[in-house]
């Protein structure tokens, strides 16, 4: 049913629900299995600056988590990162990677930041993706 399967993470508790979805999802269908980090460039002024880094060890644990969860399974993910604006990227790595399935959690680490910027990442993936989104809340019990 799903050839290739796309799980962005933040890191946050809300997306881990998300990611053992995704896992469970791929070991199920057999499908190639693709851990997405975004690193918002929207708020990153220098590449050398401290939040850089801060945000590049983010980005490592959070891959190096969905690594963990996948392995546990027996499942082999992909990991990869990238820059940008979030759902932007989400949905360019929807045709790079050939993706046919994105598992995403409904609550990151955006908070007051959602209303400000009009809509989540999620809510924005969900408008605009050209393949199917499931969605797992915090805490969610997925498949």
């Amino acid at each position: 049913m799903y050839d290739s399967i796309l799980i962005p993470t933040d890191g946050s508790d809300g997306s881990h629900s998300a990611v053992e979805t995704g896992v469970r999802l791929g070991d199920r269908f057999d499908a190639d299995v693709h851990a997405l980090f975004v690193i918002d460039e929207r708020y990153v002024l220098d590449e050398y600056d401290m939040p850089v880094e801060a945000a590049e060890r983010d980005a490592e644990d959070a891959l190096d988590r969905v690594g963990e969860v996948a392995a546990a399974s027996g499942v082999a993910v992909e990991k990869h990162l990238r820059r940008g604006t979030p759902h932007e990227e989400i949905l360019a790595a929807i045709d790079d990677y050939g993706v046919d399935l994105v598992v995403m959690g409904t609550h990151g680490r955006t908070g007051l930041d959602r209303i400000v910027h009009l809509g989540s990442v999620t809510e924005r993936v969900i408008r605009a993706a050209p393949v199917q989104v499931t969605t797992v809340p915090t805490g969610g019990r997925g498949v």
